[in-house]
């Protein structure tokens, strides 16, 4: 089999990728055709001992990189808060470095190959993608815990990250009061509260009232990863990393536009 005939297994990735990179989905496929008739006219070098995927990707740069392509359709402008807004707001080379390693699966060495670039460039390309979307995310969170010394700690990592605390609710009813005052961009939940109250019931009421992304953070995980009804999509297990809950923290927020207004679970 040809590289060129081989290009076709990784064409959808590519067009999701390139999708993501311009922003718009026409203008994506536009760039991607006009790298394969670059690639088939062999008006384009790439390196054939990368292997398929690379190679797709290294021609694909290479025509990004000289904005010569001739396309059909404009970018979109990607007009508002989506995480495909947001990923517009990232500075392009950070934007490539970031979406060839996280998106793609390709690894550090790799998405170098295809960027023409170093390990240690796309290693800071990276991390300077982060700040910025961090820095566009800053937003209030509740944190719904009764025990203060893992408040606290709490507090501490969300702060750490930018973010304001609006308040720390011990129980059920301070949880849904809290919510409805302050109006989170996101809420960090035990499910055992103070009062024997449940934090999934204090989820599930404020999911009622207004769309905001729940991260649980508790010491029974089972109680919500049962396999029988909905479950959330961020869990961490206490004791926990602080790393693991600003990891956590920055997707959650990242994707805060998907839907989440579906109860998360029920009372265990």
């Amino acid at each position: 089999m040809s590289l060129i005939a081989e290009f076709k297994t990784h064409l959808p990735f590519l067009r999701r990728y390139a999708r993501a990179l311009t922003g718009d989905q026409t203008s994506g496929d536009a760039h991607v055709r006009a790298a394969l008739e670059a690639a088939a006219a062999d008006n384009i070098e790439w390196d054939e001992a990368l292997g398929g995927r690379v190679a797709l990707y290294q021609i694909f740069h290479a025509l990004w990189a000289t904005g010569s392509a001739t396309l059909e359709g404009e970018p979109g402008d990607f007009a508002g808060s989506g995480p495909d807004a947001r990923l517009q707001k990232v500075s392009p080379r950070g934007r490539e470095a970031l979406l060839l390693t996280a998106m793609e699966g390709f690894s550090p060495s790799e998405a170098a190959a295809v960027l023409k670039t170093s390990e240690d460039e796309v290693d800071a390309l990276i991390s300077q993608a982060h700040r910025e979307i961090e820095t566009g995310l800053k937003t209030t969170v509740l944190i719904i815990e009764d025990e203060p010394i893992i408040a606290a700690d709490l507090e501490n990592i969300v702060t750490d990250l930018g973010h304001d605390v609006a308040t720390v609710a011990r129980t059920r009813d301070e949880a849904v009061a809290a919510a409805t005052k302050h109006q989170p961009g996101l809420v960090l939940a035990d499910i055992q509260l103070a009062d024997n109250s449940s934090g999934i019931d204090a989820a599930n009421d404020i999911l009622q009232e207004m769309d905001v992304p729940i991260i649980f953070i508790t010491a029974f995980p089972e109680r919500l990863l049962t396999g029988e009804r909905p479950e959330p999509a961020f869990l961490i297990t206490k004791p926990f990393l602080s790393d693991a809950v600003k990891a956590a923290i920055a997707q959650a927020l990242f994707f805060s536009d998907a839907p989440s207004t579906e109860k998360v679970a029920a009372s265990a």
